[in-house]
């Protein structure tokens, strides 16, 4: 019998990486990721849904993902969930579900130094792309 545990999800970055190491000094990466839903309800109301995902990476990608990646910034991440569970200070039992990302690729192209003219800097929505900031499901 075969199983399948894949996820693929294209949202924004939440919060700026953070890098750690364990203790034999491998790197891993956590940033939270934000997937939007629009609908419109039977009386005609557009709504929003957002979905957050704890997005986990590995050694290089780990490293590529901290260096690279910030808030606000567009990703597609593919890898298998993964369920923790460890109990709290206060006796509970808890349960985080995360996405072991094996992929992610920058969706943001960023300008390269000089490639702005001189004081000039980009417009939020060269970075987003048509992704308007209101959008963003986040400060």
């Amino acid at each position: 019998m075969a199983w399948l545990n894949k996820i693929m999800v294209i949202g924004n970055v939440g919060t700026d990486p953070e890098m750690r190491f364990t203790p034999n000094g491998k790197p891993v990466t956590s940033f939270p990721l934000a997937t939007n839903r629009f609908f419109t309800t039977s009386d005609g109301e557009r709504k929003r849904e957002t979905e957050w995902f704890d997005v986990v990476t590995w050694d290089r990608q780990a490293e590529s993902c901290n260096q690279f990646l910030t808030k606000g910034q567009r990703v597609y991440v593919e890898g298998r969930l993964r369920t923790r569970t460890w109990d709290a200070q206060d006796g509970q039992r808890r349960f985080r579900v995360e996405i072991n990302a094996n992929r992610v690729i920058f969706l943001d192209r960023r300008p390269a130094p000089g490639e702005l003219p001189e004081g000039e800097t980009p417009e939020f929505d060269e970075y987003m792309g048509s992704v308007a900031p209101d959008e963003l499901p986040f400060e």
